[in-house]
């Protein structure tokens, strides 16, 4: 809230004691002063509570940081894990490929002598 210096500019009316003005304008100091003491805890207890709640965001991204490196290892281990899968199913797919082609040559092979015989 701003400041309200109002009342000291202006000079006492002339009907007023210059001491009754004094007073009033004592005491509207004193209430301002009270009022911006007021806002001013208010505004601590707001930036304590701001910097708290700093320090919980900070603490969970750390969190979150650590968690992603963590998945992101076990992402690279799943990785290697079905590469070497693939590599491993590949080597069986020609493995058979040839044992298919072998027979097949030999069931080629007795085919032609059946049909010689």
């Amino acid at each position: 809230m701003a400041p309200s210096l109002a009342a000291v500019a202006a000079p006492p009316p002339p009907h007023q004691a210059k001491g009754d003005y004094f007073k009033e304008m004592e005491e509207a100091f004193r209430r301002r002063y009270e009022e911006m003491e007021r806002e001013l805890k208010n505004s601590l207890k707001r930036e304590a509570k701001m910097r708290e709640e700093l320090l919980r965001t900070s603490e969970r991204l750390r969190s979150v940081e650590e968690a992603e490196e963590r998945l992101c290892f076990q992402l690279g281990e799943l990785e290697a894990e079905a590469l070497d899968q693939a590599r491993a199913y590949q080597a069986q797919i020609m493995s058979l490929m040839d044992q298919l082609s072998h027979a097949q040559k030999l069931l080629q092979a007795t085919n032609k002598n059946k049909a010689r015989a």
